[in-house]
């Protein structure tokens, strides 16, 4: 991998200049940028309580893109790694207080209408938030306390850490919408099997302004036909769920993902080797490895992934908190 020139531009910028929040934007300080071993940038900065902050970063210090949103609930210092560093040139940074009472945590994927925020859960779940719009992939466990209710519901099957009715009946409202393949459709309530679209694998949907492809996700453990993994596509952005899949050819030939969600644990869905092996031919922009708790509880698959990942193939492998 060849050796990048980093730059840290310190901007720390407030946009809620009411009594005090301009002292609060000066608290706001990098403590730390470091360049790891991988050319990775891990930087740290202080910010005070109860605020929303953006981390956002630029490839020649006048186009911004957000990079990361915290919302902090005690005094902390805040610590990012930026996975894109080693693929661009140059990086810039800077901070930015933000105003408001309803900001969401979580990474940063720019589109032509907003920027998608993507937020992990739990194990196989979390929540993305675009154009105003709720999109919750797969809602088992976790704390869904203070995120609104959900727009779009996509499950994947029937197993007991991907379908939860319980789970479903707090954050569901009277016009969400819920894709899933004919087995989950068959074990809902008639509540919510009044709001489901049924895919099966290879058909596709537009909703709220997207398009809902379902992609087929099987191996030993999971028939053929039974569950879904999904490609979401809008804002000229394609992300891909595996929901419980092995490494089949029909996800390899995924084309021009910008996100993948790539399951990694055994004995129930892929190894290593499997998920590295399909990130290499699938080659999205950025992967996160997620379901990546062994039946054992070891929670090491993530990370021996990204070591085992050829970091000249350019994929930004991101590294998140689900257990």
């Amino acid at each position: 991998m060849k050796t990048r020139s980093f730059q840290l531009l310190i901007t720390l910028v407030s946009l809620a200049f009411a009594t005090g929040d301009l002292l609060n934007a000066q608290s706001l300080q990098f403590t730390n940028v470091q360049r790891l071993a991988n050319q990775e940038m891990a930087l740290t900065f202080l910010a005070p309580t109860g605020r929303a902050y953006r981390l956002e970063s630029s490839s020649n210090a006048l186009d911004w893109n957000g990079l990361v949103t915290f919302v902090t609930n005690i005094t902390t210092s805040l610590q990012h790694t930026d996975s894109a560093a080693p693929y661009l040139p140059l990086r810039f940074y800077r901070a930015t207080q933000l105003s408001g009472t309803n900001n969401f945590s979580g990474d940063h994927l720019t589109t032509t209408n907003g920027d998608v925020i993507i937020h992990p859960m739990d194990h196989a779940s979390f929540v993305l938030q675009w154009n105003h719009l709720w999109i919750y992939n797969d809602p088992v466990g976790g704390s869904y306390a203070g995120i609104p209710k959900a727009d779009l519901v996509l499950i994947s099957h029937t197993h007991s850490d991907h379908f939860n009715q319980t789970t479903l009946a707090g954050i569901w409202k009277t016009n969400s919408i819920f894709i899933a393949p004919q087995a989950v459709y068959n074990s809902m309530s008639g509540a919510f099997q009044n709001v489901t679209i049924v895919l099966t694998n290879r058909a596709s949907t537009n909703v709220l302004g997207m398009n809902v492809e379902a992609v087929p996700a099987y191996n030993a453990n999971h028939a053929l036909g039974a569950g879904n993994g999904y490609v979401l596509t809008f804002g000229g952005k394609r992300i891909y769920m595996s929901g419980d899949t092995g490494n089949q050819p029909e996800i390899r030939a995924l084309t021009n993902i910008d996100v993948a969600f790539v399951c990694i644990n055994q004995p129930f869905t892929m190894t290593v080797n499997d998920a590295t092996n399909l990130v290499s031919a699938m080659r999205p922009k950025v992967v996160y490895p997620y379901h990546y708790r062994d039946q054992s509880g070891a929670t090491t698959n993530a990370a021996a992934f990204k070591q085992r990942l050829n970091p000249g193939l350019g994929v930004e492998v991101r590294l998140r908190k689900w257990y």
